[in-house]
């Protein structure tokens, strides 16, 4: 699964609903580049964009309006998450959602995202298929055999970091919660 001496980015993140395309936009975001023996370096963020968050999505994330007061601005975020992602392949669990936020982003902003997109969701319906949920906590405590303690899930840094722990889990052939 992992090509020798490549980088990977595991990402995440959090948003004020669930379609870009309605006007929903990204607030957190995290991307933890890894190689095969590990983590490289992360890039985390709250992002400000100035708008409302649907109350089912702040009660996933705990994301609230008060919190994103002073973070960066949009436009201050994405130039530097795409110089930081580079061209190395995308990794998300359901890449179809975060990838769309993603995209439509950087869009608004002339950027485009040709990186190649890898989402373990469906990576883990082939290699997991007798798994009853594909839901990231799920694979991972298939994968790694336990959820780490400190991990907050539905935030994008932990989220993103999990994600990676499994990715490289995947990358050896792991199943450590057989």
């Amino acid at each position: 699964m992992f090509s020798k001496d490549k980088r990977y980015i595991c990402l995440d993140v959090e948003t004020t609903g669930l379609s870009p395309h309605r006007g929903d936009r990204v607030i957190e975001l995290a991307a933890i580049m890894v190689e095969r023996d590990g983590v490289v370096k992360e890039f985390t963020t709250l992002i400000d964009v100035e708008c409302r968050i649907h109350r089912d999505a702040e009660r996933v994330h705990g994301i609230c309006r008060a919190m994103l007061a002073g973070h960066p601005k949009p436009e201050e975020v994405w130039f530097r998450f795409r110089e930081f992602i580079g061209a190395a392949p995308l990794v998300a669990h359901n890449a179809r959602f975060d990838l769309s936020f993603i995209r439509h982003e950087m869009r608004r902003l002339g950027l485009g995202l040709p990186n190649p997109e890898i989402c373990t969701v469906k990576l883990s319906r082939k290699l997991y298929p007798h798994l009853p949920s594909h839901r990231l906590e799920s694979v991972a405590r298939h994968v790694l055999g336990q959820i780490p303690e400190d991990c907050r899930l539905h935030r994008a840094l932990d989220d993103a970091r999990l994600l990676a722990r499994v990715w490289m889990e995947m990358g050896r052939g792991g199943v450590g919660g057989q």
